[in-house]
């Protein structure tokens, strides 16, 4: 489900905050066309970008590639796959709570309070993307990121998280091993928020996490 309409509030702000360009890609979707398609689309529209960097007015050097849940899974997927063949540089990811690791399908890590993304959904969105039962031992690392044997060499990082969501352990995970890796990141906890919260995007909670999106990306582009 979704499309680049859903974010067009969103994207409008950081172009207006940020005097940036803003590309929101449609991808083709799962289960109808799981693994590699969206990551293909997605490889196709950051060479466009870089190669038409000059027409539409974009530093080459400055591309951000950026994105919210399973749309943070095929951002960091991308930035990986970007990182490895060599030809377009990214200078940043911003990834909001990110779906990275198809091996938590089946573990109990959901409770009441783990709203909007379940177990159950969880199992339903990795096996449609990935067009098998997850956790299987030959699953690519762009499909999920949190698979990569390294994270040397990636952009410097902005990560967010609820400690509510079902993708907080492999976030935060995630982050660690960019730190340890010798890439600067920053990683941000929001206590006794679910997945998606900032949906709601009247509350205070919902601004900061904003907030800390804009700050990050100011400086990345600066």
């Amino acid at each position: 489900m979704g499309s680049p309409a859903q974010d067009d509030a969103l994207a409008q702000l950081f172009a207006a905050e940020l005097g940036m360009t803003v590309v929101a890609p449609a991808y083709r979707l799962a289960p109808e066309h799981p693994f590699p398609a969206a990551m293909d689309d997605l490889y196709a529209t950051l060479t466009w970008l870089h190669t038409n960097a000059e027409a539409l007015k974009v530093r080459p050097d400055r591309i951000v590639v950026a994105g919210a849940s399973a749309g943070g899974g095929l951002a960091a997927g991308l930035t990986l796959l970007a990182r490895d063949r060599g030809e377009v540089p990214v200078a940043f990811q911003l990834l909001a709570y990110p779906m990275l690791d198809d091996r938590t399908v089946g573990r109990t890590i959901d409770g009441a309070n783990h709203r909007l993304w379940t177990a159950g959904s969880n199992r339903f969105g990795w096996t449609s993307y990935l067009g098998r039962e997850p956790g299987a031992a030959d699953v690519p690392v762009y499909a999920a990121p949190a698979r990569a044997e390294s994270l040397a060499g990636l952009p410097p990082t902005w990560i967010g998280v609820g400690t509510f969501d079902l993708f907080h352990d492999e976030d935060v995970e995630y982050a660690r091993r960019i730190a340890e890796a010798g890439v600067p990141v920053q990683l941000e906890v929001v206590p006794g928020v679910f997945h998606a919260f900032d949906n709601f995007r009247g509350a205070k909670v919902a601004k900061a996490f904003l907030a800390s999106q804009l700050a990050a990306l100011r400086r990345a582009l600066a």
